[in-house]
C-alpha cells in the first residue's frame, strides 16, 4: 500500500487535530480516493466523526491498496500528528506519506523551510573626501533621515549568500488496520431531533459555557478544597442546554446556590431538506421539529417548546474547541437525550463539496 499529499491547508489541518486530541488520544484515519476520515471514539466522553475533502486540506494526493474501494485504515496518535504539524506552520512546503522503517509503519511529515544564510554587507559609501582629504565613511549632510537610510538591508543584494532550504522529517509511529478490525465502526444512531438550529460563534459560546463550568465546579468544592466527589464527574452540576424552533438557545446552571442562564435569540432554524427525510414532505409535516413549532415564542420567554440535553461541562467545552476552525454549526437537539452537532467547513473552491465535522454528545439524566 502506498499513501503521498502535499500538504496546502496546513493551517486548518493543525487546528482541526488540536481540537480532535482533546477528545481521546488515538484516531481512527481512513484514507480513501473520495475523501479522508477521522474518528475519535474515547472511553468516557463525547466522539467525533470527520470526513474531509481531500481539495480542501491536500494539494496533490495519491493512494494505492489493495483492499476493497482502494481504502487504507490507519490508528493514529494525535497529539504527535498535531506537534508534527504545528512545526510547519511558516514551512514553504510540507507533505506526508505511508512508509515503513525497521518494519515499524510510519507517518512520515517532511517540511521544507526557507531561511537566509549570511549576514548583510556593510554598505559601502562612495562620498566625497572633505577639504583635508579624509573620508568620514558617511554622508556630510546633517540630515538625519539621510545618514541612515535603511532601504539597503531590504534588497537581496547586500547579502553575503542567497536563501537555502532547511529539509525536516518528522515520524510518526502508527498502526495499519486490517478491514477486518473497523468493520463494526458504526456512527452512533440517533432518534429525530426535536429542534434544529444554528449555533452562534463556537468561542463566544465556550467562552460563557467554561465560565459555568468553573462556577459549577466551585459549588461542589467542600471547606478543604475539593470536590467530594473523588475524581466523578456523574454528580458535578451539569450545563443544561436548551432551544427551541423560534431561534431561541439558552445555557442554564442551576444548582442548589444559584440559577443563572444565557440566551441567544434570532439564531436561524433551518428547514430540512424533504430529500433526507424519510416520506418526504409527509415525514416534513409529521417530524418531531414541525411539532415545536407551534409551541414557544421568539423571545424564549415560555416554559414550552424546549428541547434539552445535560452536559458535562468540561466535556462540552472540548468540543467546543473546533470552533477555532470556523464554519457553520447545526445542532439537533433530541430532548433528553442526546446533542448532535454537524460543524461544516468553508471550502473556497466554487461548488466544492463542504467537510463536516460530526460530533455526538450524551445527556445526562437530571
Amino acid at each position: 500500500m502506498r499513501f503521498r499529499a502535499d500538504i496546502q491547508n496546513n493551517h486548518v489541518f493543525t487546528k482541526l487535530t488540536a481540537s480532535l486530541a482533546s477528545l481521546g488520544p488515538i484516531a481512527w484515519v481512513k484514507l480513501s480516493d473520495e475523501d479522508v476520515r477521522f474518528t475519535v471514539i474515547p472511553d468516557q466522553g463525547s466522539s467525533v466523526w470527520a470526513v474531509l475533502m481531500i481539495d480542501q486540506i491536500f494539494e496533490t494526493y495519491s493512494i494505492q491498496s489493495a483492499a476493497e474501494n482502494n481504502t487504507i485504515n490507519l490508528e493514529v496518535p494525535l497529539q504527535n500528528l498535531h506537534r508534527a504539524l504545528k512545526s510547519a506552520q511558516n514551512a514553504s512546503h510540507a507533505s506526508i506519506r505511508l512508509t515503513k522503517k525497521n518494519n515499524i509503519p510510519l507517518l512520515s511529515l517532511t517540511i521544507t523551510t526557507s531561511i537566509f544564510a549570511g549576514a548583510p554587507k556593510a554598505p559601502v559609501r562612495n562620498d566625497p573626501s572633505d577639504e583635508h582629504g579624509y573620508n568620514p565613511g558617511f554622508p556630510s549632510r546633517d540630515g538625519f533621515a539621510d545618514q541612515f537610510p535603511g532601504d539597503e538591508l531590504d534588497d537581496p543584494a547586500v547579502y553575503d549568500r542567497p536563501q537555502r532550504e532547511t529539509t525536516i522529517t518528522q515520524d510518526i509511529p502508527i498502526k495499519v488496520l486490517s478491514p477486518a478490525v473497523v468493520s463494526g465502526l458504526r456512527e452512533p444512531r440517533a432518534k429525530e431531533p426535536d429542534v434544529h438550529i444554528d449555533l452562534p460563534p463556537l468561542m463566544q459560546l465556550k467562552s460563557i459555557s467554561d465560565r459555568f463550568t468553573k462556577l459549577a465546579i466551585a459549588s461542589t468544592k467542600t471547606p478543604n478544597g475539593s470536590t467530594g466527589f473523588r475524581g466523578n464527574t456523574t454528580r458535578a452540576p451539569k450545563l443544561e442546554l436548551s432551544a427551541n424552533m423560534h431561534g431561541c438557545l439558552r445555557l442554564r446552571l442551576k444548582t442548589d446556590a444559584m440559577d443563572i442562564s444565557s440566551r441567544w435569540t434570532g439564531l436561524n432554524n433551518p428547514e430540512l431538506d424533504p430529500s433526507t427525510v424519510e416520506g418526504g414532505e409527509e415525514g416534513i409535516a409529521q417530524h418531531p421539529s414541525t411539532r415545536m413549532r407551534a409551541r414557544g415564542d421568539p423571545e424564549g420567554l415560555s416554559d414550552e417548546g424546549w428541547a434539552t440535553v445535560r452536559l458535562d461541562g468540561k466535556d462540552w467545552g472540548k468540543v467546543l474547541g473546533i470552533g477555532r476552525v470556523g464554519g457553520r454549526v447545526i445542532s439537533c437537539f433530541c430532548d433528553e437525550n442526546a446533542l448532535i452537532l454537524y460543524v461544516y467547513l468553508t471550502n473556497e473552491a466554487d461548488n466544492a463539496e463542504q467537510s463536516v465535522i460530526t460530533y455526538y454528545v450524551s445527556s445526562y439524566s437530571q
